[in-house]
Parts: structure tokens; C-alpha cells; sequence
């Protein structure tokens, strides 16, 4: 419904991290069998879908493999087994080719994507509000943060989900870490935001509406559905990251005034 597009709130020094994770996010989708995904939903071929099973199982986080610490068993191979004109099947093998390690995984996970828009959206959102978050954390207590609130996030989705064998992959939950952040730390930040249901009207709005009302749609959407059949979407997880990611950097909160546009470099500044 609200759709950020740029924030006025200056840093006070370049956000190398925040590129860094934007560029290795892309990169780590690019050059993945997810990147063949069709734009707008459907399947694709039996061969790019068997692919990205077998991609997923050994990259992507399982509920069920993180809660448990338990390797999968049975693994896709990326070959296309007999099929229906309504049903792909893959071809499996047991025991997997590789070990994997399902602590490991979710790490992983948190750089791979389940298809360009799902990208686009999450690299929005960390261009947009992460820059300022580094500038405040400091570039290692930053890459930590969004880290821990990416594994946190995973994890704590996978308690209410134990039992689910659907793959998790998304930068979405450390994300929403860097959000709840900003929240806390620059609630009264303007944010240009686009109105979707006003035919995308540009408007500035106060960054606590415009995170705010993300949170409370996430968590409503939680309430109605936890994962998504339709969209494939984990809001819990959503949830969970940005009320860890606010809890963290409670302590560092200010009055949430916006720093002024200005280099020390060129002199004293004067407010008007």
C-alpha cells in the first residue's frame, strides 16, 4: 500500500556495508537457478523447476532441518522425472551427494531469493533504510546486526513451524531487523513514499506511518495465515526480525530529529 522510494535523512559517512549486501544479494541470485524463475508467476519447464529443487535443498532453510539440526535425508538430483501436464516430478536420491548443515543453511538462505520481484523489494527496502542504520551502528556492529536478525528471524519462524518441509530463502527477515532499527532510531524521519492504491501518488510521509503500518500488515497477515499458499511468503518471520532488530538498538534511540545535510568539512553549520 506504501511503497518507499527515498528517505530525507543524511549520513555521516558512506554506507559500504549496506552496498556490499546489496550487491552480494543480487550477485548470489544472478548467478543461481532461482534467477530463471518466470517474472510473473508460473512454473517454468520441468528441468528449470527440478534445478532450483534441487538448489533449494541444499541451500535454502528448512523448518523442520534447522529446529531439529537434522541434514535431509532425500535430496532432489535437478532432473525431471516423469510428469503430467498438471504435476512436475523430480527425480530424488538418498543419502544426499553432500553434507549439509542446517545452521549453515539459513545463512545462506539469507542471500538467495525466490524470484526477481521478491529481489527488487527486499534490495528497495535495505537501500532506502539501510544506509542510515550503518551510519548509527558503526559498519561491523551493522553486518552483526543484520545478521543475528536474519537468524533470528529464521529461527524464530521455524519454532511456530517445526513441522514444515517448505524451503526459506530471502534477505526478508534481516531486513525487517534493519526496519524495526529505523523505527526506533529515526521515527520521525521523512520517507518519499509511493501510494499504490493511488495510482502510485509520490507523497512524504513521517518514517514511523511508513514502518509502522508495514509492521501491523505484516503481523496482520501473520494472524490470518503464517505462510502464505498463495504468495509463499513467511510474514512471521517478517515479524519476528523487526521486533528483534527494534529490541536491539532500544538502548540507541534519540529524539529521533533528522541530522542536517551538512560536511563539517566546508565550515560551521548555521540552522535556519
Amino acid at each position: 500500500m506504501v511503497l518507499p522510494v527515498h528517505d530525507v535523512n543524511p549520513t555521516r559517512r558512506a554506507p559500504w556495508v549496506t552496498r556490499l549486501l546489496l550487491l552480494v544479494n543480487l550477485l548470489a541470485f544472478v548467478a543461481s537457478p532461482l534467477a530463471l524463475a518466470p517474472l510473473m508467476g508460473g512454473t517454468g519447464s520441468a528441468a528449470s523447476v527440478c534445478e532450483q529443487s534441487a538448489f533449494l535443498d541444499e541451500y535454502a532453510a528448512v523448518p523442520s532441518q534447522v529446529i531439529g539440526d537434522d541434514p535431509p535425508t532425500t535430496v532432489a538430483t535437478g532432473e525431471p522425472g516423469p510428469s503430467t501436464p498438471d504435476a512436475i516430478t523430480c527425480v530424488t536420491q538418498s543419502p544426499p551427494p553432500y553434507d549439509k548443515s542446517p545452521a549453515l543453511s539459513v545463512l545462506t538462505a539469507m542471500f538467495l531469493h525466490g524470484g526477481w520481484l521478491h529481489l527488487a523489494g527486499n534490495l528497495l527496502f535495505l537501500f532506502v533504510f539501510g544506509n542510515n542504520v550503518e551510519d548509527r551502528l558503526g559498519r561491523v556492529r551493522y553486518l552483526a546486526f543484520y545478521l543475528g536478525c536474519g537468524y533470528a528471524a529464521t529461527y524464530g519462524f521455524s519454532l511456530f513451524f517445526r513441522g514444515s518441509d517448505q524451503p526459506l530463502v530471502g534477505a526478508s527477515g534481516a531486513i525487517a531487523g534493519v526496519l524495526g532499527a529505523y523505527l526506533v532510531l529515526f521515527p520521525r524521519a521523512r520517507v518519499w513514499s509511493l501510494l499504490t492504491f493511488l495510482f502510485f501518488l509520490p507523497v512524504r510521509l513521517p518514517a514511523w506511518l511508513v514502518l509502522g503500518s508495514w509492521f501491523v500488515l505484516q503481523y496482520l497477515y501473520t494472524r490470518g495465515a503464517g505462510l502464505s499458499e498463495a504468495s509463499g511468503t513467511a510474514y512471521l518471520a517478517h515479524v519476528v526480525g523487526f521486533a528483534v532488530g527494534a529490541v536491539l538498538v532500544w538502548p540507541l534511540r534519540g529524539t529521533g530529529r533528522q541530522r542536517p545535510a551538512h560536511d563539517p568539512r566546508w565550515g560551521p553549520y548555521v540552522p535556519r
